[in-house]
């Protein structure tokens, strides 16, 4: 419970982060536990997290007990094969969302990922901009990836991330649950970027943060939705108005302030700090 204006008493979100030992999961735990009543849970042992495999639906349901809302992290890395997605991630998404329709969640946020439509990637004037080659282009009128726009996945970590997103809608549609995903893009250790390619794609730490807590507080009646996560680069390829204008996550970062050091040199933070949607 917390105390709110006026004397009166606000009971206190559940929030239940699945693959919480992962980077994107200790920064929402760091960003997001003073404000929630927040556990974690992760497939592996470690410290302060509730240990449990997300494709056994009776370990999904147990960790789900009691929950409002789901931050669903939970997934092999998007360097993985076939067989992990077929044997991790998706069955990983379908037990967190039958969990989350039978113990009567309000919502689940789902970390899908911008490799759902990372083929886009080799097109022109894309291909330029995540090389840092703008000669000649304008961040202004570079017509953005929107997603509206067909799935285009780029590897089979993408093609799995995209039949999770199909299994929100049929989850959102057919049973009333509540569920936004999210292609998020860069975010890594440094929240700085570390390649060319993350002064498009890069979201920073506290954005992050930002664009959860929307969705954590999004009204009921945003039953459904699939957006792009990224922080407010000028040279971002995706579109974020539509999560804008839906959940209100207005992005303060932009990588262009890491652009130029003293010397005139990009002020690329360091290599291999490697994360979800980083690459």
């Amino acid at each position: 419970m917390v105390t709110v204006a006026g004397g009166g008493v606000k009971k206190t979100q559940r929030l239940l982060i699945t693959g919480a030992g992962g980077l994107v999961g200790q920064v929402l735990r760091k960003e997001l536990g003073d404000t929630y009543d927040l556990a974690g849970v992760d497939a592996r042992r470690r410290r302060g997290l509730v240990r449990a495999d997300m494709t056994r639906q009776r370990q999904a349901d147990r960790v789900m007990e009691g929950v409002d809302v789901v931050i669903d992290l939970a997934s092999a890395p998007w360097q993985r094969p076939w067989d992990d997605v077929l044997s991790n991630n998706i069955p990983a998404v379908w037990s967190t969302l039958e969990a989350a329709r039978r113990q009567g969640v309000r919502r689940v946020v789902y970390a899908s990922s911008n490799h759902v439509t990372g083929l886009y990637e080799r097109d022109r004037p894309y291909a330029r901009i995540l090389a840092g080659d703008y000669e000649g282009l304008d961040p202004t009128t570079v017509p953005r990836i929107t997603t509206r726009m067909p799935v285009r996945p780029d590897t089979p970590y993408g093609v799995g991330k995209a039949l999770g997103e199909a299994a929100a809608r049929y989850y959102s549609e057919e049973h009333g649950l509540s569920v936004l995903c999210l292609r998020l893009g860069s975010l890594n250790r440094s929240s700085r970027p570390s390649t060319p390619r993350h002064f498009a794609t890069l979201i920073t730490h506290t954005d992050m943060a930002r664009l959860a807590r929307c969705c954590i507080e999004a009204p009921p009646e945003v039953s459904f939705g699939v957006y792009y996560g990224v922080s407010a680069n000028t040279w971002r390829i995706w579109d974020i108005d539509d999560v804008s204008r839906e959940v209100g996550y207005e992005p303060q970062d932009d990588a262009e302030q890491w652009r130029q050091t003293r010397d005139g040199n990009p002020d690329l933070g360091p290599r291999g700090t490697g994360a979800l949607g980083e690459r």
